[in-house]
């Protein structure tokens, strides 16, 4: 397999040019993704015309696709997600809030991967904040203080059925189902390993409503102030056929706006965390 891996110089994340997707990858140039995936966090490849069935064949190199509990799936295809605003939409942007997703769960997706089918001609970026760097330049007195805590992650305030995705507060594109079963709350550490390369990071975001031991408020105001300085973020910005794979485990990621006026469209998939496919 020949390819070439660039950095994007910023916070994280590389450009993987040299490679069809549309054609299936051996184990060695499989293994080689991965690899980068660790390094990088995120994975970005332009130019690639994937149809729903490639998507999927990419996205189980990296584990077995996994579930997104609160999202209608697309036609034909029951693990893809279609990201969505409509050109005349007003409302609030899904998803632009720093999160990993799904972290509520009890055993967190290990990645997700966006294709960029329709993107407006300006807008629509995608941040992404290295957790793993921003624990590494945490200030010590606020390392402490999160050390051996454990967040408690719900998706209640989003999907429950009185959430800002209940139908009678949200009327984006975005085909969303909500449910009290979003209620039900997951706790995790704070500070932890990645499982794979052994690294230390942030495991936060917005899913996250409090620790376990109380004093979380300022605690968390804190932490998420540290984590959007703009040295641990990286903005990404998106073309038509465009692959994007991120590390749930290593980044958090928000969206943005700015192309109000022009409809924007993805397809999503989250990829499940199996120890099976770790390097």
């Amino acid at each position: 397999m020949t390819h070439r891996i660039e950095t994007t110089g910023e916070a994280c994340g590389a450009v993987v040019t040299g490679l069809d997707l549309a054609r299936p990858l051996d184990a060695e140039g499989v293994a080689a993704l991965r690899r980068a995936w660790l390094d990088h966090h995120v994975l970005i490849f332009p130019g690639q015309r994937l149809d729903n069935d490639g998507l999927e064949r990419f996205a189980a190199y990296f584990g077995p696709i996994g579930d997104d509990p609160y999202f209608a799936p697309i036609p034909g295809h029951s693990r893809i997600a279609a990201v969505r605003r409509d050109a005349a939409e007003t409302g609030r942007l899904f998803a632009d809030s720093w999160h990993s997703d799904w972290s509520f769960m009890a055993r967190p997706p290990a990645g997700t991967c966006l294709l960029g089918l329709t993107i407006p001609p300006h807008g629509g970026d995608t941040l992404f904040c290295n957790q793993i760097k921003a624990w590494e330049a945490m200030p010590d007195a606020l390392r402490r203080r999160l050390e051996g805590r454990r967040g408690l992650h719900s998706a209640a305030r989003a999907y429950a059925n009185d959430g800002k995705y209940a139908a009678d507060k949200y009327d984006g594109a975005m085909d969303i189902v909500t449910s009290d079963e979003a209620k039900a709350v997951g706790a995790h550490d704070i500070v932890r390993a990645h499982p794979e390369s052994g690294r230390r990071g942030i495991f936060a975001g917005s899913y996250v409503f409090d620790l376990e031991g109380g004093d979380a408020a300022g605690v968390l105001g804190e932490l998420n102030d540290w984590l959007a300085r703009p040295e641990f973020v990286y903005r990404h910005r998106w073309a038509a056929d465009m692959l994007v794979l991120w590390d749930n485990r290593a980044v958090l990621h928000k969206a943005t706006g700015g192309y109000e006026g022009h409809a924007r469209l993805l397809h999503r998939l989250t990829i499940a965390d199996d120890p099976q496919f770790h390097i």
